[in-house]
């Protein structure tokens, strides 16, 4: 870290906990102090000291179309000179919910809310109250956003800094939610013998990339939506990193599974604060003003917000986005394999199209419990190095790496040229 990057952070330290507004970014488990970043475009940033990256963070997901590309910032200027907030309804709103209806195959409503948290917390009230049941089943890893009931065995940041769950959340609200290993249909199958009657809703990644890239197996996803349809429980898929990043309809789209509720944020942001719930109008006709179940946000559906994302989204729409992403990311993440292979080293890297993870293990990884026992030493080494290069990769070994138009062929080739490097100089192999 320069200097500028370090006196920012002494002082961001005295007045914000941690130094920082979201965990994971402190960089504790690599053990290094962040680079604040300056300025970002295409691909690259720039810290306060000067020093560029390839951006392999793509601020967790969001920039699928890389930084300031020039059609988002110019719809966000327009909109801004409009007036950045008003609390009350616009055509913004309405276009964007008529796309998202358009392209996510479950969604017939959709109710716009400020980040991921917030969608998937009013998703499982929705699902509580449309059921009248109480107990919410989740998976081990899976990090569904803050909310209380959704810290149990959850991935992402509480992972990375070793947090078995969370002080402040009562256990009277933590024991109704069951959190079952990724992947495992016997252990569901057992859950819902046991607490059938009382299960108001599975949420889960079907795309988990919160411990780091899982590939689900098909057979699990269709087997979360039999049990439901069995037991009358609602199909809650949270596709907040999904959502548009694997298909234009998300994961839903890819496997041909439509869930009864669907979680969105990230990319229909544009890269401003945004999430979404939707799906069947027969269920989400029960939000309030229409139903009885309640759910209000101040900056819902802001102008700001709307409009980048649906610049994103219409751009999306054009040519063959998703199959130059689907290319670009069997280049990057077979090129890390090779390298591994020519080091000497075992690694596991799980892709789904321009997400995937690098796991310094050589068994695959399936779920949490595998995730948990790649090797977290060999992680900070490497990241480390590579950061050194001038890769910005996630600091931790539980999040995803993502690809946008803007990763040109050359900077892949860089890319690996330098991970080549870096796990050449990992002195200890993985045997």
């Amino acid at each position: 870290m320069g200097d500028q990057s370090r006196h920012l952070f002494e002082r961001a330290s005295t007045v914000i906990p941690g130094g920082v507004n979201s965990p994971v970014r402190a960089g504790k488990a690599v053990g290094i102090d962040p680079p604040f970043v300056a300025k970002a475009d295409g691909c690259l940033l720039w810290d306060a000291d000067g020093n560029e990256y390839i951006d392999y963070v793509c601020s967790w997901g969001p920039m699928i179309l890389g930084h300031a590309h020039p059609e988002i910032v110019r719809a966000i200027k327009e909109s801004a000179e409009r007036g950045t907030s008003y609390g009350a309804p616009t055509e913004l709103e309405v276009k964007m919910a008529e796309t998202i209806v358009e392209m996510v195959p479950s969604i017939e409503m959709v109710r716009m809310v400020n980040s991921g948290t917030e969608a998937t917390m009013s998703a499982i009230r929705l699902a509580r109250g449309y059921t009248g049941r109480e107990k919410l089943i989740k998976f081990d890893g899976c990090y569904h956003g803050h909310a209380d009931s959704l810290l149990v065995s959850a991935g992402s940041g509480v992972a990375t800094l070793g947090i078995p769950g969370s002080p402040g959340v009562p256990e009277d609200l933590a024991k109704h939610t069951i959190s079952l290993p990724f992947n495992d249909l016997e252990a569901l199958a057992d859950a819902f013998g046991k607490f059938g009657p009382e299960i108001a809703a599975i949420i889960v990644e079907p795309i988990p990339g919160n411990m780091g890239v899982i590939v689900p197996d098909e057979a699990f996803l269709e087997g979360l939506r039999e049990i439901t349809r069995e037991h009358g429980a609602i199909l809650i898929f949270d596709e907040v990193i999904s959502g548009f990043r694997v298909a234009p309809g998300g994961a839903q789209e890819l496997y041909g599974i439509i869930p009864d509720l669907t979680c969105l944020g990230k990319i229909i942001g544009g890269g401003l604060p945004v999430g979404a719930y939707g799906g069947k109008k027969e269920i989400m006709v029960r939000m309030a003003p229409e139903g009885d179940v309640y759910q209000a946000g101040t900056l819902s559906g802001n102008p700001l917000a709307m409009a980048a994302g649906l610049a994103t989204l219409n751009l999306l729409k054009q040519g063959d986005v998703y199959k130059e992403l689907e290319m670009r990311g069997k280049m990057l993440f077979s090129g890390l394999e090779t390298a591994a292979r020519s080091a000497g080293v075992s690694i596991v890297v799980n892709h789904i199209g321009s997400m995937g993870s690098l796991f310094f293990t050589a068994e695959p990884v399936t779920d949490f419990e595998r995730a948990k026992a790649s090797d977290a030493t060999m992680f900070k080494r490497y990241y480390t190095t590579m950061l050194q290069s001038g890769i910005y990769l996630a600091p931790s070994p539980y999040e995803a790496t993502f690809l946008s138009t803007a990763h040109s062929e050359e900077i892949i080739e860089k890319t690996i040229e330098c991970a080549t490097v870096a796990l050449r100089s990992l002195d200890a192999k993985i045997n």
